[in-house]
């Protein structure tokens, strides 16, 4: 398996660079934990690993690495200089957007570090540790740069299961399904029930991710309208299912409901209207809005219409409170906006565009990958969730719970997936009634890494760094910091861990651990973090 060339580091683009600069003093341990094992792999394979800067290194193209977006930046950067190569499980690509020969073999290190945010953390009752020290950004990514073969082949079974049953049997566990597989063959290495559905928790989004871009694709942006109906001079606020729409003075790259209604307020006066009937449309979104956990602080109604995922506070990811009505809501500041801008208009109602109103303005989101990145770094349920309803409308599903449920399995089995047992209820994982096995989890990271589907690689670019980010940030303090890269999930009597970790010989793997029937939850999290350390450090022959 071949490790790819780095894309300059600098080419990253100056906000990453910006962010790069403050997360240094969180970079000194976890290279000291990297450096040994890229010494083994380098010194073992010839080519010497390269400065990240050098001239003509390539560069990966719109849509296949997106750029780190405001909310996921501090963390994606952290992942990013700590294992640099990472974003190229998807690349890097030569300048027609083709791979080498070379290039097209290589996820190894690339996808074994990350970003993530496990929201049903709530439910453990454990809060995560402080971030951890390491080396300077610009180190890292010199030491991680260049080409590398992993020399060994994959590890054992028999060695595998000596070193995994063991602590996969903690009674802590109850009953669980789990898999480790190859990335380079997709062989399985070592199960457990493999094929056993249990109840996922938020290792769903997995799914949901890999589904939403392969219906979409990596460059499709949600977008938010405002039209005008001549008849009536009514200004309608078209939901597009953007729920990281926002209505703060900051919005980075986000599509900002301020730059719409000063668009729209512009447009109106090209035509002479200063006072607008305002009303809003819901109608992309089919069936009820409210979640089967009914109103809970892990998520807003699931609506297309929404700013700042209806949060009544400053946060941008985690438990929060929502406004009842995030659409009534949003219209409302859209209002007071196009107010601010010399508009006159009505308090809102809801509504629905006709076929012959004109466009007075629209904004866009980031387009998939960021948003598949950021789902999986926040473990965002509002994303998920409105991500899951727009695979359903690519796929001429109903935009509902069944139609998005329907839409993810059948976009699952088209890639050739195993999904005998899986049940989606949801986007987000949150619905109990949700089952996936451990089988399928590692097949879609398998499948996140295949160099014919680049479109599938914000699956990896967008899980958690052990030790750094997400759920992970306060876990694997003395264990595989770095080194492993995974989405969590957590109900009441349910641990989960599924995602990709290069073992002490350079060797990618995929694995999926699945806990059901946990009394202990934060025994159980710690059974899945040493599994997953001691499969770092397998070589396991």
């Amino acid at each position: 398996m071949v490790v790819p060339e780095l894309r300059p580091w600098r080419a990253a683009g100056p906000h990453v660079v910006r962010i790069a600069d403050a997360v240094r003093p969180r970079l000194a341990r976890a290279a000291e934990t990297v450096r040994p094992r890229l010494a083994r792999v380098a010194a073992a394979t010839g080519p010497r690993f390269a400065r990240p800067d050098r001239p003509g290194s390539p560069r990966v193209p719109r849509g296949v690495r997106p750029k780190t977006w405001r909310f996921t930046a501090t963390a994606a950067t952290a992942g990013l200089a700590l294992a640099a190569g990472v974003a190229t499980a998807a690349g890097p690509w030569d300048s027609t957007g083709q791979r080498t020969a070379e290039r097209d073999r290589a996820v190894a290190l690339e996808a074994a570090r990350g970003a993530d945010h496990g929201r049903a953390r709530a439910h453990a009752g454990t809060p995560p540790r402080g971030p951890r020290a390491a080396p300077p950004a610009a180190s890292v990514l010199t030491g991680l740069g260049g080409t590398a073969t992993a020399v060994r082949s994959a590890p054992g079974g028999k060695a595998l299961t000596a070193t995994l049953d063991p602590l996969l049997k903690a009674p802590a566990l109850g009953r669980h399904s789990t898999a480790v597989v190859d990335v380079t063959t997709g062989e399985r290495l070592y199960g457990t029930g493999s094929g056993d559905a249990l109840v996922p928790a938020s290792t769903t989004k997995i799914a949901t991710g890999v589904a939403a871009l392969s219906a979409m694709g990596a460059d499709h942006r949600l977008t938010t309208r405002a039209v005008f109906e001549p008849d009536t001079g009514e200004v309608v606020l078209v939901g597009g299912g953007d729920p990281t729409l926002t209505a703060r003075e900051e919005a980075g790259d986000l599509a900002s409901l301020r730059d719409l209604a000063e668009r729209t307020a512009a447009a109106l006066a090209k035509r002479g209207v200063r006072e607008v009937t305002l009303s809003y449309d819901t109608t992309l979104y089919r069936g009820t809005t409210t979640h089967p956990i009914g109103v809970n602080p892990n998520l807003a109604a699931v609506t297309p219409l929404m700013a700042d995922e209806a949060r009544t506070d400053d946060s941008t990811s985690g438990p929060a409170p929502r406004v009842a009505d995030p659409a009534a809501d949003a219209a409302r500041k859209f209002g007071a906006f196009l107010e601010d801008h010399g508009v006159k208009t009505t308090p809102p109602g809801p509504s629905k565009a006709t076929t012959r109103a004109d466009t007075l303005a629209t904004v866009s989101s980031p387009p998939l990958a960021a948003l598949v990145e950021r789902m999986l770094t926040h473990s965002d349920n509002d994303l998920a969730e409105a991500l899951a309803r727009h695979t359903a409308l690519a796929t001429g599903e109903s935009a509902d719970f069944a139609g998005a449920g329907a839409a993810v399995t059948a976009r699952l089995k088209k890639l050739g997936l195993p999904v005998k047992g899986a049940v989606f209820k949801d986007g987000s994982g949150l619905d109990r009634g949700g089952r996936l096995t451990a089988d399928l989890l590692t097949a879609l990271l398998v499948k996140a890494g295949d160099p014919a589907r680049p479109e599938l690689r914000p699956v990896l670019t967008g899980l958690p760094v052990a030790g750094f980010t997400g759920t992970l940030a306060g876990r694997y303090a003395d264990g595989a910091a770095g080194v492993v890269r995974a989405k969590t999930g957590t109900l009441t009597g349910v641990n989960s861990l599924a995602g990709t970790v290069v073992d002490r010989d350079g060797r990618l793997l995929a694995f999926a651990f699945l806990a059901n029937g946990t009394t202990d939850p934060v025994a159980a999290q710690s059974a899945l973090d040493r599994a997953a350390t001691a499969l770092a450090a397998c070589g396991c022959r």
